[in-house]
């Protein structure tokens, strides 16, 4: 099918909850993607941060074109062995003694299952999740997304038990937190919210705190997570141990997954019957999760994304430009704050004229999430473009 083709097809049988661009792709390849017209874009998005080892990687192909021919589903009323695998190979990475797994099929779906984690470990009612956070769009998930345009016509499925605190304010956390509260949820960095992070301080009170009230830190490392700001995982920035982490997007490189890893103690609690789903963790998505670990390890990207991460936020905070308020981030999650929204989306179609995918995110941020395989003349022409337009 031709663009236009595609375009009339969606616009007659799909439901209309997207805005998306005139665009549609046939292939990918590495750091790029290709459209019906054979147009090649420098893709600095990576479907959300989720293609992190890039597009048609041949060792990912080959272990799903391997697993297809095998298994693809089977239910978790039986032992799966490829879940299991990746299990292992997620507790080689983490942080501490999260070394326990639950999978599911989203990031959503993750933070549904550590939020009832975390209420049925303490027994206690109340959730505290950072204002401008987002953590995804099912009930539980979108009422711990601290933004009203989100929630807004949704309220008769957000429950009370959640509070809203001030992110990066340790005074703000002080003031709310009491007994009553069974976990505190929180980003190492707001994606959604702009690229935004906050001190090490902070997220040491947030620690100091749920242990001193008994409650469960809840880190949602969903955009974070495996390697996106140059560590495996995005809190350890701050060298801080959360009680548990939900993880997705890169963790199956296109394939849907997502998972819940706590300690052993606190998943003891998650008992047959407590939480399931058909799909979590089947054979072909734990296959994908496992060789998108192992490319990432062989290949160095934990440490490209670092190195590369910080010789791109130099080259951009070096830009001399009134419409330039502020570069941030870590590793290969860099927000470059514009001064209007009308500039930020002015660059992304700027860039994409010329062959370059970026996103925009809370209305001002161009936000550069690039495959963690990005190299530095990748990194270059983005910027050379950022200049050419400001």
């Amino acid at each position: 099918m031709n663009f236009n083709e595609i375009k009339e097809m969606s616009s007659k049988y799909l439901f209309q909850n997207y805005g998306r661009i005139d665009l549609s792709f046939t292939h990918g390849k590495g750091c790029y993607l290709y459209d019906t017209e054979g147009k090649e874009y420098l893709d600095l998005v990576s479907g959300i941060a989720v293609n992190s080892i890039g597009y048609s990687h041949p060792d990912w192909v080959k272990a799903m074109q391997e697993q297809v021919a095998k298994l693809v589903h089977v239910s978790n009323l039986y032992y799966v062995e490829e879940q299991a695998r990746l299990a292992e190979k997620i507790a080689s990475v983490t942080p501490g003694e999260l070394n326990r797994t639950l999978f599911v099929n989203s990031g959503a779906e993750a933070n549904e299952g550590a939020l009832k984690l975390a209420v049925r470990y303490t027994g206690k009612k109340k959730i505290m999740a950072a204002l401008n956070g987002f953590h995804g769009r099912t009930a539980a998930a979108l009422g711990a997304t601290g933004q009203t345009k989100y929630q807004a016509s949704f309220e008769p499925l957000i429950s009370n038990a959640f509070e809203y605190y001030d992110y990066g304010s340790c005074e703000s956390v002080k003031n709310m937190i009491d007994k009553d509260v069974a976990a505190i949820i929180v980003e190492p960095v707001q994606g959604e919210g702009g690229v935004r992070s906050a001190s090490k301080e902070f997220f040491k009170t947030v620690r100091d705190l749920c242990t001193d009230n008994g409650a469960l830190m809840i880190v949602d490392e969903v955009q974070t997570g495996l390697g996106r700001t140059g560590k495996w995982f995005g809190i350890e920035n701050f060298d801080v141990i959360p009680d548990i982490i939900t993880m997705a997007k890169a963790l199956g490189g296109g394939a849907p997954i997502g998972a819940v890893t706590s300690t052993e103690e606190i998943s003891k609690v998650m008992t047959p019957g407590t939480h399931g789903t058909t799909f979590g963790g089947n054979p072909l998505v734990t296959t994908s999760g496992c060789a998108v670990l192992d490319i990432m390890k062989k290949e160095n990207l934990v440490q490209n994304s670092h190195d590369v991460g910080e010789r791109w936020m130099a080259d951009l905070r070096s830009i001399k430009s009134d419409k330039i308020k502020e570069v941030r981030g870590f590793g290969l999650m860099i927000g470059v704050e514009m001064d209007s929204n009308e500039t930020a989306s002015d660059i992304q179609r700027y860039c994409r004229d010329n062959g370059v995918l970026i996103n925009v995110a809370h209305g001002n941020t161009v936000r550069l999430i690039p495959p963690l395989i990005l190299n530095d003349e990748q990194k270059d022409r983005f910027t050379k473009l950022l200049k050419e337009r400001i």
